[in-house]
């Protein structure tokens, strides 16, 4: 029997994507930044930027603070759906 080649398992950041995060700062704070493909998005979500939908298989970005708000149990919980042209475009 041939042996398979596994590869190693990457890490996995909580929305199920390889963690491909960054930090960018704005007028309004630190923010993580996580590019989302189109194959890894499967339901919609509303643009805080524009109020627009994002549509399943729409490649986006998801943002959350670096710091939590004082009321959160995580900034995790902060997260929001943007379209990337929107998010680019917020001062």
């Amino acid at each position: 029997m041939s042996k398979r080649r596994v590869s190693p398992k990457r890490a996995r950041g909580p929305l199920g994507v390889v963690d491909n995060s960054s930090i960018e700062v704005k007028s309004d704070g630190e923010w993580h930044v996580r590019l989302v493909t189109g194959s890894a998005s499967t339901k919609d979500y509303r643009c805080p930027g524009c109020e627009q939908l994002i549509r399943p298989a729409t490649p986006h970005m998801v943002i959350w603070p670096v710091q939590k708000a004082l009321l959160s149990d995580s900034a995790l919980d902060e997260r929001r759906h943007w379209h990337t042209h929107c998010w680019r475009r917020k001062h």
